[in-house]
């Protein structure tokens, strides 16, 4: 893939504020000293996930929602973390985008929710999917490419990965972060995406 194709995934944007000041200057410290570009991937992985606390794990507010809020605040839901991890990296040069997983909430059963993780562009493998959402019993995100190490695995017929990797956050996840004032509010209505009959795993 050419540098052109992958502008996209190095713009800074309203939530993807990779030009913010504070992000930029967390992007080269974590870069620093690093000697190759996994070095610096792997460091701003494991900031967003280490240090960002989950939101609804730590019961922790403000709802955030654009990268530097997630830094500020250093609390986040998986989709805004993964946001503050795409805005790392692009500030680091290293192009990101955004994936989305279709999961469910109880024991492989109904309600339904999305979940937000990373795509990152490595030289060696192409795209490479991580997951910076936060460890925790039962869950190991990793870096360890070419192996994806994803926190959740697809086991039920009506969970999926979400087609693409994209620039921008899905516009019905920016809404909901945006209009929730609580995590208790994001957690009564988390946003959802229901297949179609060919896009649902087969069982």
């Amino acid at each position: 893939m050419d540098r052109t194709s992958l502008q996209p995934y190095l713009a800074a944007s309203i939530h993807v504020d990779a030009g913010d000041p504070d992000v930029r200057a967390t992007a080269f410290h974590l870069a620093g000293g690093a000697s190759s570009q996994a070095d610096v991937v792997r460091a701003c992985f494991k900031f967003v996930r280490d240090q960002i606390a989950h939101s609804a794990d730590f019961r922790r507010n403000p709802v955030t929602c654009r990268a530097s809020d997630v830094l500020r605040h250093r609390t986040g839901f998986c989709y805004a973390k993964s946001h503050l991890l795409a805005a790392l990296l692009r500030a680091n040069g290293i192009p990101a985008g955004l994936c989305y997983q279709r999961l469910a909430t109880g024991n492989k059963e109904a309600p339904y929710c999305l979940h937000g993780l990373n795509a990152v562009w490595l030289t060696d493998f192409g795209w490479y999917r991580i997951d910076p959402r936060g460890n925790k019993p039962g869950i190991d995100a990793r870096f360890d490419p070419p192996r994806e190490a994803l926190a959740f695995s697809l086991s039920d017929p009506q969970e999926r990965d979400l087609p693409g990797i994209l620039a921008e956050p899905l516009p019905l996840v920016v809404e909901v972060l945006e209009r929730c004032a609580s995590i208790e509010e994001v957690l009564a209505g988390l946003p959802d995406l229901a297949p179609g009959p060919e896009e649902r795993q087969p069982a």
